[in-house]
């Protein structure tokens, strides 16, 4: 199948994870969005608020903004992933030694429909989504009913059982 084509006869839904901590954050996250969903192939169906977030596992540097947004689109998981890291790179994203560290733009695969996809470049669900309130937040201000594939539990019911004061996320004004 081409990724070039409008024809979503054949749709498939995925939520993805937008953020940003350089520049401007947010500015940067919906230029990331309108840059997937104007494309012809990915039709936004929803998007959550956006979050003033606290960097988690590499903690020095500055907090993030994030959201989540869902899509329709007939890319295959993997055409997806490359049309996302197109846009990361457009919008200045480089290469960084530092894991989970400052960036320009992030776009992450959370789930494709209900696919379990582990390969070198690319696992499906993303596989620390269960334990990342900055993502688990605004995917259950989507759809808290969404059950995660692997674990076979509610977003809601995942976002619950994080600890009290873990990942501080804070909404902020649109």
């Amino acid at each position: 199948m081409s990724g070039s084509t409008n024809s979503f006869m054949n749709q498939n839904i995925a939520y993805i994870s937008v953020g940003s901590n350089l520049g401007r954050k947010l500015e940067n996250c919906r230029r990331g969005i309108i840059a997937l969903t104007s494309c012809g192939d990915a039709a936004l169906v929803a998007r959550s608020p956006f979050y003033r977030t606290e960097p988690v596992d590499y903690t020095d540097q500055d907090w993030f903004i994030n959201a989540v947004f869902s899509i329709k689109t007939p890319l295959s998981p993997h055409e997806l992933l490359k049309r996302l890291q197109v846009i990361q790179r457009g919008a200045g994203r480089e290469e960084s030694p530092v894991r989970f560290g400052p960036r320009v733009l992030d776009l992450d695969i959370l789930l494709f429909d209900d696919l379990i996809i582990s390969t070198p470049n690319l696992s499906v669900p993303h596989p620390r989504m269960y334990k990342r309130r900055f993502v688990l937040q605004p995917l259950c201000d989507i759809n808290p009913y969404l059950i995660h594939p692997v674990l076979n539990q509610k977003m809601d019911d995942l976002l619950f059982h994080l600890e009290d004061g873990e990942q501080r996320v804070v909404l902020i004004d649109d």
